[in-house]
């Protein structure tokens, strides 16, 4: 863990912050950087109260398991549309982007970095964007239906 700070989960499952001055924040919230577009960008970590208790520039630049909790808490507050269905798709501008026409309308799938292909391999919260900057997921490509997940694999 950082020394600035530690992260961890109490018996209750709430986020509990510890910061190097000893004080101990219990309820702790991650919100994201607006616009979401990526899992390397910076967040507040929100005490229950409402305030900002912390500010993390790079998400990826986090200790493994500190990342991990807080996605954990990213994934089960943010609500994102997710993609039932792909209807096409095609090569874009670049190797690492792909245009996909889904049951929610037009997409854009780009995967940035390690991470997006680490989380791709593993085939688990893929994430999207429409042309008008409404964030989409895919919790499990295998979760698709056999004709989109069979698109989508031809491509990845």
């Amino acid at each position: 863990m950082s020394r600035l700070f530690e992260l961890a989960r109490n018996a209750h499952g709430r986020l509990v912050l510890h910061m190097a001055d000893g004080s101990e924040h219990v309820g702790v919230t991650p919100v994201r950087a607006f616009p979401i577009t990526a899992s390397e960008e910076g967040l507040s970590l929100v005490g229950a109260e409402g305030s900002e208790l912390l500010w993390i520039d790079r998400l990826d630049a986090l200790p493994g398991e500190v990342r991990a909790l807080i996605e954990e808490d990213l994934v089960a507050r943010e609500f994102l549309p997710t993609i039932e269905r792909i209807v096409s798709v095609s090569s874009f501008s670049t190797p690492s982007t792909w245009q996909l026409e889904t049951d929610k309308g037009p997409a854009m799938l780009v995967l940035k970095g390690e991470e997006d292909i680490r989380r791709l391999a593993r085939r688990t919260h893929l994430r999207i964007s429409a042309s008008d900057g409404v964030q989409f997921q895919i919790l499990d490509v295998n979760q698709l239906d056999k004709p989109s997940r069979k698109l989508l694999e031809r491509f990845l």
